[in-house]
Formats: structure tokens, C-alpha cells, sequence
């Protein structure tokens, strides 16, 4: 499918500003590889909502199936919440962590100089396990992992497995190696002694084959508060999934909120899915004011690791000048929106982004 020069990628806009922060990150994307000699062939492709009207479910079949044919796919915020009860409304998400195997949730939180950032110089990396844990739609095969036995009780069943704890830490430890060589397993194995018993003993496990990163543990609820009080401490952090999704919203209420929040969704083969974490945010879609930041640095987060796994230089090469020149237009109030003290809006910013690209 890909050779040197060429990548293949699906665009899916989702719902609500989704439609306006994926074009800008395909427009951003385009003028980076177009720079570099890197040819991307976007597919856009209906999901969500109007996927929903138009061809009667959220998640049109074939959809899946075509996906596996590219390299990987870019997909803006889901609302599903607010989808019409019916057999065609789904919620995407899980199913396309499940189907593609994306067992890995890579989330980086980074801060920038004047945008409402409670520190300066924090640059870490939550790296969430996506397929297990709490959440019902991830933790059976069939059904739900939540039971009303009686109308006064319910009982919610979370799943952690050695296979998914162990592929996880070793993502999380690649990363570390690659970084400041320092890795935090978080947990609660003082209640969890079962669950988060065997995640811990997993990473431990992994870490044997990386003898040149430093592993420490953390308490779930401890790390809370030192995520707070100490950031700079931690460099990259492995967790289980609903612990992770906690942490990685209260690291992004760190360095300006959710609208700089990234994510790429990876696991073992060649293919990933890059995805902003925050919602679709229906009471501004239209308006303009979306901050498109997290989904533009999801996708350069997607562009450097498909060029990194398959060897294409040109994709390396583009996702760096995507990080400069963010990094530059971030520094134009003028350009950015308003929830990182900017008078700018979608437009603005993304214009100043493929301004300032070299």
C-alpha cells in the first residue's frame, strides 16, 4: 500500500466541530508533506451523525474494512451522547479500538508560554491501556460489564488480562527509552490487589528488557495530587484505562484545558488512529472558535510514527515542521483561540500554523 513517499489515510470528520478541526489538521498536514516530498491520498469517509442520516448508521458497514486497507485514519470527537435512540446509533469508538486492536492510548501533555498554563516546561506522556478496565463497552464480548441483580444494586466489572497489561508497559517503556528514560506505573494495588496486582506485576515483568529505564510506582489517588503539585517529576506514565482517562483530563487542565489535549490510538502493527480526547463540543460548532490544536497534533503524532514504523524520512520530516511551526503560532496571540488567551479563531491559527512551517 505505501511505498517511500506515500502515505494512504482515512479523514473523519465525527460530528459537531469535528467538521471544522480534521480539515484543519488535513490542511496543516498537506502543506507539511507537500514541503517534504510526502504524498498523503486523504479518503474522507462519513462516520457519526451525519454518517447517521445519510447512510442509517453512525458506523457504516464497510467502513471498517476499508480503513484496514490504509495506513491509518484521522477522526474528529464523537457526540455520541447526544445521538437518537436506534439500531444504526452507535458509538464508533470502541469499535474501532477493538476491531484495529489500538491497545495503546499515547497521550502527551506539553506546555506553551502565555496560554493559561499552570507550569512552565511540562512535557509528559500518559500512555492508557484502551480496550480493558471499567468501562462496560470495552470489558465483554458480548453484553455489557454492569448487573442490577436488584433494584437497589449494581455491580460493575472491570477486566485486566496479562497479555494487554504486558503489550501496553511495553509501549509505555519504548517511550521512556526514547525520552528521559524514566516510566511510572500507576495504580491502586492496596484495594486492587487482583486487578491492579497483575498490571503491576506485568510492567514489571516488560521492564526486565529495559534495564536502562528507571520504573517507579505511584497510588492512583497520590498521583493525583503530585500531578498537580509536581509534574516536572514525571516524564512517562503507564496506567490502566479508566485510571488513565482521569489522569490524562487532569494533566490537560494543566497546560490550557482539552483543547490541547492529542492522542494517537497504536498497537502492534503499522496502523494508528489519531484522535483529539476532547469532546465534539456542539455549543460552538459553527462558530469558528474551535481550537483545532489537539486534533492538528494528533495527526502530526500520527504522521511521525507511521514514518518512523514503516522508514518514511519524508513523514519524519513533516511531522518536525508541523511541531515547530505550531509551537511558533502558538506564540501569535493574535492567532489562536480564545481558550488559550488568543483573540483568534480556527482559521486564524491554522493559517498562522502553515505560515510559520519550514
Amino acid at each position: 500500500m505505501t511505498n517511500k513517499t506515500h502515505l494512504v489515510l482515512g479523514a473523519l470528520n465525527g460530528d459537531d466541530i469535528g467538521h471544522e478541526i480534521v480539515p484543519a489538521s488535513v490542511e496543516v498536514a498537506s502543506a507539511a508533506a507537500k514541503l517534504h516530498g510526502l504524498n498523503i491520498d486523504w479518503r474522507p469517509m462519513p462516520v457519526g451523525r451525519r454518517a447517521l442520516d445519510t447512510h442509517g448508521s453512525t458506523l457504516p458497514e464497510g467502513t471498517l474494512e476499508t480503513l484496514q486497507k490504509m495506513d491509518g485514519f484521522v477522526l474528529g470527537p464523537i457526540g455520541h451522547r447526544d445521538y437518537p435512540k436506534g439500531p444504526g446509533a452507535i458509538n464508533p469508538h470502541p469499535i474501532m479500538r477493538k476491531h484495529f486492536n489500538l491497545f495503546a492510548n499515547v497521550r502527551p501533555t506539553r506546555s506553551y508560554p502565555d496560554i493559561g498554563c499552570l507550569y512552565d516546561n511540562v512535557d509528559l506522556i500518559i500512555v492508557r491501556e484502551n480496550n480493558e478496565g471499567f468501562q462496560p463497552d470495552r470489558n465483554m464480548l458480548l453484553g455489557i460489564g454492569e448487573f442490577r441483580p436488584t433494584d437497589e444494586i449494581t455491580l460493575s466489572v472491570r477486566v485486566i488480562t496479562r497479555a494487554a497489561s504486558e503489550k501496553v508497559a511495553r509501549v509505555a517503556l519504548e517511550l521512556a527509552r526514547s525520552r528521559r528514560k524514566l516510566l511510572t506505573l500507576v495504580h491502586k494495588n492496596t484495594v486492587f490487589k487482583l486487578g491492579c496486582g497483575m498490571f503491576v506485576e506485568e510492567c514489571h515483568k516488560a521492564a526486565k528488557d529495559y534495564p536502562d529505564v528507571t520504573v517507579n510506582e505511584v497510588i492512583v489517588d497520590t498521583m493525583a495530587m503530585r500531578l498537580v503539585r509536581d509534574p516536572h517529576n514525571f516524564d512517562v506514565v503507564v496506567t490502566t484505562n479508566m485510571f488513565g482517562d482521569i489522569l490524562s483530563d487532569e494533566a490537560a487542565g494543566l497546560v490550557g484545558g482539552l483543547g490541547m489535549a492529542p492522542g494517537l490510538c497504536i498497537g502492534e502493527g503499522d496502523f494508528a488512529m489519531a484522535q483529539a480526547t476532547h469532546g465534539s463540543a456542539p455549543d460552538i460548532a459553527g462558530s469558528g472558535r474551535a481550537n483545532p490544536y489537539a486534533m492538528i497534533e494528533s495527526t502530526r503524532m500520527l504522521l511521525d510514527w507511521l514514518g518512523r514504523r514503516k522508514n518514511i524520512p519524508q513523514a519524519v520530516a513533516a511531522a518536525k515542521s508541523m511541531y515547530l511551526a505550531t509551537g511558533e503560532a502558538l506564540g501569535n496571540a493574535a492567532a489562536r483561540t480564545g481558550d488559550i488567551r488568543g483573540s483568534g479563531n480556527t482559521a486564524s491559527f491554522t493559517a498562522a500554523i502553515i505560515k510559520a512551517l519550514k
